[in-house]
């Protein structure tokens, strides 16, 4: 297989080799007369995905996770990531340098108020913590006696001497038959929300809400075609977007200047300025809005009004463009995934396929699609043991042979300018345990309970995220994340408001796409997830006293039947199942052109009785 353009496998530099970088960063903590300081793994917009010149927290201690911390005291170290990353940290990090804590139980303040003296100056970026975050560091502080200082500039910067420039990618028109609304009107509807909020003007701090609202796409971070901007809609005349100017063709800029001015993104805190000095109410997203701005508003006049950006629940809910968008993007991966899965089964019996094979040859089939733009997130491929670390990515270090007997855990997504999937399948390789087929089955029993789910108008994912682990809490088990995340249209595979999950407080709405992946880790052995995504519709049924909504399964790609054990399955449970075959089949077959792919399908859809 050709090699894949979008993933490497190299191993980041870590350990004692940059345990110099902190020596360094203390003394430059000293000049500044700073005690401490703390570094999140953030950008200005606490983006997933942040540019090379963002990964700070990566450069100082090694550490390449998503999620994560650190604290720099004069004598002591701290890095704080949650359980995905325990294993990871471990292997990455000079445990002589750092110590390695929880980020979410306890959370890093609890660290802090026991390591902090009377008098000591914590510094912070204010341009790369939230305020709600901000808020947390200086309670810390102020149990401790000690002081919380924002600081001009960040101290990492100061020593990160080869530290790369900030991205320029070029940036796109979302065309109307992608997007399938104007961007006039959907400022009309940012308005209507404005007006709600009773405020004088909203700050879009999110890049995905500002690529959203005036149809851009960009490519300044990974697997996401974020444009990194802001924009500033007052409740009356123009927006203005902040951008880069160098990111701009003739083309996009007439684009953006048709509903907005356009204007370099250090500008924005002079206009912010000159709103607040009139005593304006500015709405900031709690989510994504810097400390730095809140300060901004509140010294010059004005009032910061911190809540949810509405533009992430008008992004959630996609339109009939969108929807049909997506629609084919599935269909499109599915062929991919199809000849996927019919390659592993060709070629992983004879023992000579590794992790690293997987990715490669999986992104190989999207690329022969013709459409493919990124992958959307780095592909999750584990088998054995390495299947059961949730957000496992195979390194040349890390990678395993696929050997008979093991599960192979596939996690992976496209973005193609249509739209965004994600999808995780469990293969067998040769013949599994009894135990394998018993867990999963009854993963599957709860991703089939998620997706044949009819819930009223209202609901959130919280209610319905027990349905995906009920199988599994009768047998004593369960598993650590969440049941589905909201996804985005060729925007971020991770998207907010609203998730099928213990926390998922968000009403869920028609339009909105979420994935439903209950899974099972065996620690050391093998992991089990199945995800498809699903679309909320709305469903009539006979009799109904309130409007009713329901799933519509977007993602096409057989569930291993090998896996399955049929007498645990309801009727309805294998009614279901049989159905989803037959569709993946009928929508699927007619695209492969292939008589062994086809072949291939035919026995993965055959109905199970």
């Amino acid at each position: 297989m050709s090699e894949a353009h979008f993933q490497t496998f190299e191993e980041p530099e870590g350990g004692v080799a940059l345990t110099a970088r902190l020596a360094a960063f203390r003394e430059e903590l000293a000049r500044r007369k700073l005690t401490g300081f703390v570094i999140p793994r953030a950008d200005q917009q606490q983006n997933e995905y942040v540019a090379p010149s963002e990964e700070r927290l990566a450069w100082l201690t090694g550490f390449t996770g998503s999620a994560g911390l650190a604290i720099v005291l004069m004598q002591e170290a701290a890095l704080f990531v949650d359980g995905r990353y325990t294993l990871q940290a471990g292997k990455q990090v000079d445990q002589k340098a750092w110590q390695i804590q929880p980020l979410v139980d306890p959370p890093p303040e609890h660290w802090l108020t026991k390591h902090l003296s009377a008098g000591d100056r914590l510094g912070f970026d204010p341009w790369l913590h939230t305020s709600a975050a901000a808020e947390r560091l200086a309670a810390a502080c102020a149990k401790a006696g000690a002081d919380l200082v924002a600081v001009d500039s960040n101290p990492v910067d100061a020593i990160w001497t080869e530290r790369p420039r900030p991205p320029l990618g070029p940036v796109t028109i979302h065309g109307l038959r992608f997007a399938g609304e104007a961007e006039a009107i959907k400022l009309e509807r940012i308005r209507d929300e404005i007006n709600k909020l009773g405020v004088d003007a909203l700050v879009l701090s999110d890049s995905h809400a500002v690529a959203w609202t005036f149809n851009i796409r960009g490519a300044d971070v990974s697997h996401t075609p974020l444009p990194l901007s802001y924009a500033l809609v007052p409740r009356e005349g123009r927006p203005t977007v902040f951008i880069d100017h160098r990111k701009l063709s003739n083309l996009t800029r007439d684009h953006l200047e048709q509903s907005a001015d356009v204007d370099e993104p250090d500008r924005l805190t002079m206009k912010l300025t000159e709103l607040a000095q009139r005593g304006a109410a500015i709405a900031l997203d709690n989510a994504t809005a810097a400390e730095a701005l809140n300060r901004l508003i509140t010294t010059a006049g004005g009032k910061p009004v911190r809540g949810s950006d509405p533009v992430s629940l008008l992004k959630a809910v996609k339109n009939a463009a969108e929807i049909q968008g997506t629609r084919t993007a599935h269909q499109r991966d599915a062929v991919a995934l199809a000849r996927f899965l019919a390659w592993i089964d060709r070629e992983a019996p004879s023992g000579g396929l590794t992790e690293i094979d997987t990715v490669e040859a999986l992104e190989t089939f999207r690329r022969e699609t013709g459409a493919l733009k990124d992958v959307s997130f780095p592909t999750i491929a584990g088998t054995g043991p390495n299947g059961a670390i949730v957000h496992y990515r195979v390194t040349r270090k890390s990678n395993r042979r696929i050997a008979s007997g093991d599960l192979l855990l596939i996690d992976s997504g496209a973005q193609y300018e249509d739209g965004t999937t994600d999808v995780t399948r469990t293969i067998a390789i040769g013949k599994p345990t009894a135990e394998m087929r018993d867990r999963f089955t009854r993963v599957l029993r709860g991703h089939i309970a998620i997706a044949r789910a009819v819930f009223p108008d209202g609901t959130t994912g919280a209610q319905l995220d027990t349905l995906a682990r009920q199988y599994l809490w009768q047998a004593g088990i369960d598993f650590e994340h969440g049941t589905g995340h909201g996804v985005g249209s060729y925007l971020s595979v991770h998207e907010g408001p609203a998730r099928i999950s213990k926390l998922g407080t968000t009403p869920l709405k028609r339009g909105m796409i979420l994935s439903n992946e209950p899974g099972y880790y065996k620690t050391d052995a093998y992991g089990i997830r199945i995800e498809n995504l699903e679309l909320v519709i709305g469903i009539d049924i006979s009799g109904a006293e309130k409007p009713m909504n329901a799933f519509e399964t977007l993602t096409l790609a057989p569930i291993d039947r090998r896996l399955i054990d049929v007498t645990l399955l309801g009727e309805a449970e294998l009614k279901w199942l049989n159905d989803y075959h037959a569709r993946v089949k009928a929508e699927v077959r007619p695209q492969l052109g292939d008589d062994a792919t086809q072949q291939w399908l035919d026995r993965a859809t055959a109905p199970l009785t």
